[in-house]
């Protein structure tokens, strides 16, 4: 999946929502676009995690007095 923000992640993610409630596509096409809608599930997931390990650097430095650090995520 191309570089996308969390933005429009989330908007396509409840786009597939509303058309899963639907219930209007054939099983197929349905399965198709659920699976589409786990991966957009997980990458927003992965982005807020990111985001969240940054808030706790800014947050906190050695001493636990706020400060800001550069955030080296994780090798995968």
């Amino acid at each position: 999946m191309a570089e996308i923000k969390f933005e429009d992640a989330l908007k396509r993610l409840e786009e597939i929502v509303d058309i899963l409630e639907r219930g209007e596509l054939p099983l197929e096409k349905s399965l198709k676009i659920f699976e589409e809608g786990v991966r957009l599930s997980r990458l927003c997931n992965k982005m807020l995690d990111k985001a969240e390990k940054k808030v706790e650097i800014l947050m906190q430095d050695e001493k636990g007095e706020i400060g800001v650090k550069p955030f080296e995520p994780a090798k995968e």
